[in-house]
């Protein structure tokens, strides 16, 4: 059976087809709709849809969260961070309120609680969302395409970007902020390699 992993980025999804016993391998696109979805049973697709719908429209879902979910047949697991721990239990309640799902497993984790932590988040959304070229192509949306996890120190990066030197660039800014120990940029460059 296949299984199906999203990743929740601003509208965008991350489907990853691992192959038996192989690392999953990642991969975004911004170009999925509901009437392209990713191969797999009719029920998988349309509860994957129906959890990307009900975990978008979570209204504390934001720059400093990234959720993710797989769905194996009427099973959901959800994954990613979230700086609330209500955000998790909120992803749990609407992925459970999906026709056909049985079973929520929520491995989503929740970001240590830090004023330090706090402060690193609104530096680097600054030091990113503050560049009014990065702002005007990633920032004018309901939930924003470059997602700032931060946890003890360390940044991670999440998302999609729409070329290296834009990613290059979010990366400088982010390992430029002081009290930042370290910076993990997995923001995805869109249509890289095809």
């Amino acid at each position: 059976m296949e299984h199906n992993l999203v990743r929740i980025a601003l509208g965008l999804a991350l489907c990853v087809f691992p192959q038996a016993g192989a690392p999953p391998q990642k991969e975004h696109n911004d170009k999925l709709h509901s009437d392209v979805f990713v191969p797999g049973n009719r029920s998988e697709n349309r509860i994957a849809r129906e959890v990307r719908h009900e975990l978008l429209s979570l209204p504390y879902y934001g720059v400093f969260d990234d959720l993710a979910f797989r769905v194996d047949g009427s099973t959901v697991t959800l994954l990613g961070a979230v700086d609330r721990p209500t955000l998790k239990s909120d992803a749990e309640r609407v992925a459970r309120s999906v026709e056909g799902v049985t079973q929520v497993v929520n491995n989503i984790e929740v970001l240590p609680l830090s004023p330090m932590d706090d402060q690193t988040r609104m530096a680097v959304y600054q030091a990113i969302y503050g560049q009014s070229s990065l702002s005007t192509r990633y920032g004018f949306r309901s939930i924003p395409s470059i997602h700032i996890l931060v946890k003890n120190g360390n940044v991670t990066l999440e998302g999609v970007v729409a070329n290296q030197a834009d990613k290059d660039v979010i990366n400088l800014a982010a390992k430029g902020v002081p009290n930042v120990f370290s910076v993990t940029n997995n923001l995805q460059v869109e249509n890289a390699g095809k």
